[in-house]
């Protein structure tokens, strides 16, 4: 049964990974997921203060990711359209097919052209709409970033508990 646990622990640690940069795979908690299953490994000694921890981080950094393209959006002047604009592109980005690319491409695709059409449709000013788009894409990279850098701690933490310690 060990085995079984360190498997699907793997597995969720490789998917949360992944979901860090896929859109709809919510990457943050699966990867903490993968902590919490290798906690019930025997050699592993992970304590309960530190699972409560990561997982409210994980809960942060999930809301933050829906949450930083719009602030961006607007901190580069973006109006309610752009961060609508911005919001409905993520939303687009999710669907994919018929509405175009899928994947890690439609994420920074649509946002940003979301974005630029809100503004575009509110000031018809391409320089203040492409200045706003640009907002909506440094927020997603940002919130990538954050669900990358989170992933790889948890993975930091499964290779020092298995192999290093």
């Amino acid at each position: 049964m060990d085995i079984v646990i360190l498997i699907i622990a793997i597995i969720l640690a490789i998917v949360g990974f992944v979901g860090s940069v896929t859109p709809g795979i919510p990457g943050p908690p699966i990867s903490w997921a993968a902590l919490l299953l290798l906690s019930f490994y025997p050699s592993v000694t992970l304590g309960a203060t530190l699972l409560i921890a990561m997982a409210i981080v994980a809960a942060i950094i999930t809301v933050l990711d829906y949450v930083i393209p719009s602030i961006s959006t607007k901190k580069f002047g973006g109006s309610k359209a752009g961060v609508w604009g911005c919001n409905i592109g993520l939303i687009v980005s999710f669907i994919g097919l018929p509405f175009g690319p899928q994947g890690l491409l439609g994420v920074i695709i649509w946002p940003f052209l979301g974005a630029l059409i809100g503004e575009l449709i509110m000031s018809k000013d391409l320089k203040v709409s492409a200045r706003s788009a640009t907002g909506a894409f440094i927020g997603f990279l940002c919130g990538t970033g954050f669900k990358l850098i989170y992933a790889a701690i948890v993975a930091f933490m499964m290779v020092y508990q298995l192999l290093i310690k």
